[in-house]
């Protein structure tokens, strides 16, 4: 799994340039892939993983923290096998999972409109798409099972868009040019969950899943020392009652979503957050590639300080839609159907005429902030400029008729016409870029184990699949492929393996992840300051976008730095925590939350600042090529930067500490089956 044998902490003790924010360790590497050809890697590594037989899966347990697609699919798919599995969320409802917000499709190599869709070029378009820097293994499983994952779905009773004859429709997505995203209207997401949710409870049903609802996890507990140390349970909190509580199992699965809302306003829900996977990472969990957050360029624009969350427009409406502004600043005033045709500019379609509007998200959100740097946004002024473009359907209208129109998109017109008070039908909607997905996360191996033995990762919450960009309708695809299809065939290796734990209530990891838990907690409800857990959150927010958004620079991120562990600080010393540890308390809860975020932030700006280069959503402003294009540096970063948490020393150290610094791991990234070059989508 990973090479780690260098000091205390696998530190090589060298320092960073930048006055010793990190150190390097030694390099890590992922050696579960098996040699030899590609397309054969995967199919070895089922037949060499260890089997488990069904008498004895009745005895092994796992845990998986999070009911989305990934955590949803993996619990039914591992109770059908026979394993006794606890599924653990923080809604009232699996199905309030956030993938339910997912709107534009899923992706899968199918080849149905006969245009040159292959699993090679599903392979090949998601390696460029995240602008080579991801794993080529894991990207290529991901292609090869993509077409599992259709027909699963359907037999589930998805009911997938389907042409007029019958047969399962499909549509373009950013950044490729076949047509392979199923979908089902603009509520792909919500009806993929109800398919997984569906496979869930009847597996509860069976009694081979115990579910636990409203039930929010706040620590592994980790077993052992050294190369032993192993995810043995976690300790959780009953939001209900307050009751804490420590679940034991013999595996550990994090399905438990990205960590966007570091940066407040997201197109995230409200209570989507970090803490599974920081804990883990406080534990000894890599964090991998942290600064990878992907903005996505069609959300109904910011309108006022009053918000705390946005709004995701799918990409699929950049099918039809058009991108444009208006060529003269005078204009930005102008009702947009007054603008005429040559006093447009279809920015998307100017400069990039092979793919037009349909662009990879990165390319899109960074044009659209350009010209709107440039002052030619178009909406009210929010702060000190208009932030926003149309996306103007006037011409799909009259190619297609309005009920054409209407059929495709009409749960997402309806949508921004309730959310704006605007008929998207007669005036072109407005959009402008927002935070909507990370790509970083959890360092996983080719079997979707972290650096933890017995902590396994999926979906959004690991790193694996999508470099530093992931492409439209790609987090379904592998939500559903790492919960049906990856983790159940790896996962078996592992537990075949194990020892038995004879770990019990008394067991002195279990007491200190308890204690440390209740120690947070007490904490939290007497520092008895005078700010809200709200206005902290939002401050880290703006420091977030403002230096670690769209465009980083040096000195940006060094600010951000500081900024971000003075109001660390200042967080531990003036929070105002209301309520009592013993009942509900959704301040409590958004304490935790926002105390991990604090810690997240810092990391996120290191790993931003040491990688001086742009590659897919991280855009230097210091590495770009003469026209404003991303300007890699293979030579010096085409590696995952997987990060080690080592926790403060001396007079820093308890409950609010912070960080120590943070130890940088390279995992070099290695092309053999794709040529690594500049991408181009001219």
């Amino acid at each position: 799994m990973t090479e780690n044998t260098t000091g205390t902490n696998g530190s090589t003790g060298s320092s960073s340039p930048y006055g010793g924010l990190y150190t390097e360790g030694v390099a890590i590497a992922d050696h579960k892939a098996p040699d030899g050809p590609i397309e054969s890697k995967w199919t070895r590594r089922k037949f060499e993983a260890a089997l488990v037989n069904p008498a004895n899966r009745r005895k092994m347990s796992v845990i998986i923290v999070g009911t989305g697609l990934a955590g949803g699919a993996a619990a039914a798919t591992l109770g059908e096998a026979g394993y006794h599995v606890k599924s653990f969320c923080f809604q009232d409802s699996p199905r309030r999972a956030h993938s339910i917000a997912a709107q534009g499709g899923i992706n899968a190599a199918k080849n149905y409109k006969e245009d040159g869709d292959s699993v090679q070029r599903l392979f090949y378009d998601t390696v460029k798409g995240g602008d080579y820097r991801s794993r080529e293994t894991n990207v290529y499983r991901l292609a090869e099972v993509s077409a599992n994952i259709i027909d699963q779905c359907v037999a589930q009773g998805v009911p997938f868009a389907r042409e007029y004859g019958g047969l399962l429709d499909n549509r373009s997505f950013g950044g490729v040019q076949v047509s392979r995203t199923f979908y089902a209207r603009g509520q792909t997401g919500q009806q993929l969950l109800i398919g997984a949710y569906q496979a869930l409870e009847r597996q509860v049903a069976a009694k081979t899943v115990e579910q636990f609802t409203r039930h929010e996890m706040l620590e592994v507990i980790v077993d052992g020392e050294g190369a032993e140390r192993r995810a043995r349970g976690i300790i959780v909190r009953d939001l209900v009652t307050g009751e804490i509580e420590t679940h034991l199992a013999d595996a550990v699965v994090l399905a438990s979503g990205g960590y966007g809302n570091v940066f407040f306003l997201s197109t995230n829900a409200m209570g989507s957050n970090v803490t599974a996977s920081w804990r883990a990472h406080r534990k000894g969990a890599y964090m991998a590639n942290p600064c990878y957050t992907q903005i996505h360029p069609t959300c109904i624009p910011v309108s006022g300080e009053h918000q705390s969350k946005l709004t995701l427009m799918s990409e699929s409406l950049r099918n039809d839609g058009r991108i444009w502004v208006p060529k003269n600043r005078e204009d930005c005033d102008k009702d947009p159907r007054e603008i005429k045709e040559e006093d447009r500019d279809y920015y998307l379609e100017r400069i990039y005429p092979a793919f037009g509007n349909l662009v990879p998200r990165d390319i899109a959100s960074r044009q659209a902030k350009n010209v709107c740097d440039e002052g030619r946004g178009v909406g009210p002024v929010v702060g000190d400029f208009r932030r926003g473009v149309y996306l103007d359907f006037a011409d799909a209208i009259e190619r297609l008729g309005r009920d054409a129109v209407e059929a495709k998109y009409g749960n997402l017109f309806d949508m921004y016409a309730r959310i704006t008070g605007e008929d998207p039908y007669a005036v072109p909607m407005r959009i402008y870029p927002a935070v909507h997905y990370v790509m970083g996360g959890l360092w996983v191996d080719y079997d979707l184990q972290s650096s933890i033995q017995g902590l396994f990762v999926t979906g959004e919450a690991n790193f694996s699949d999508h470099g530093a960009n992931r492409l439209g309708a790609s987090a379904l695809m592998q939500g559903l492929a790492d919960g049906y299809f990856v983790l159940p065939n790896t996962i078996r290796d592992y537990l075949a393996k194990v020892p038995k734990s004879d770990l019990t209530q008394d067991s002195p990891a279990v007491v200190e992840a308890r204690q440390a838990v209740a120690e947070r907690t007490e904490r939290f409800l007497s520092i008895n300051g005078e700010r809200s857990v709200d206005s902290f959150h939002r401050e880290l927010g703006n420091i977030m976008w403002e230096y670690c958004g769209m465009e980083r620079s040096e000195e940006g991120l060094l600010k951000a730095i500081d900024l971000i562990r003075g109001l660390r600080d200042e967080f531990w010393r003036n929070v105002r925590v209301l309520g009592s540890a013993d009942t509900l308390n959704q301040s409590l809860e958004k304490a935790g939350r926002v105390a991990d975020f604090l810690e997240l932030g810092e990391l996120m700006c290191i790993d931003a600042l040491h990688r001086r280069e742009s590659c897919g959503g991280h855009f230097r402003a210091e590495s770009q090529t003469e026209d404003g294009e991303a300007l890699r540096h293979d030579d010096e970063f085409a590696y995952v930067a997987a990060w080690e948490f080592t926790p403060p020393s001396g007079e820093q150290e308890g409950v609010g500490a912070g960080m120590g610094t943070p130890v940088l791991h390279k995992e070099d990234l290695v092309y053999e089956f794709i040529e690594l070059k500049q991408r181009s989508y001219k």
